[in-house]
């Protein structure tokens, strides 16, 4: 039962941090380019209006959330988009869209049967 409840806090917090690091438009903007490919800080820095210290600080965001790793070649590092926390997002994302969508299709059934004149 503790193992259970540990088990469950650690899931929560890596959510936590997936969501977390994916609520910034600049986090998504690099997630979304290094599902093209691996790139280097440089390349994935090029597109932004900021500073190569601030893009260093997203990534180090993305990177304690399990989104990237960064590699280290000569004197380039290269950042590499790791899709295991996406897809463990989605899946939660999945389960809970599953409950909505039978919510709201018992809410559309009752309001056919307000706007019919059927008492509920």
């Amino acid at each position: 039962m503790v193992y259970n409840r540990l088990m469950r806090r650690q899931v929560a917090a890596k959510l936590d941090a997936v969501f977390g690091a994916l609520s910034d438009p600049t986090r998504r903007a690099i997630v979304e380019r290094l599902a093209l490919g691996e790139l280097s800080v440089s390349e994935l820095a090029a597109p932004f209006r900021v500073s190569l210290p601030a893009i260093s600080k997203h990534l180090r965001v993305l990177e304690e959330a399990g989104l990237v790793t960064r590699h280290k070649q000569g004197r380039v590092y290269y950042c590499h988009l790791n899709v295991e926390p996406i897809q463990s997002a989605s899946v939660w994302i999945d389960r809970y869209r599953l409950f909505w969508e039978g919510q709201f299709g018992q809410l559309a059934r009752f309001l056919e049967q307000e706007d019919d004149g059927e008492e509920v």
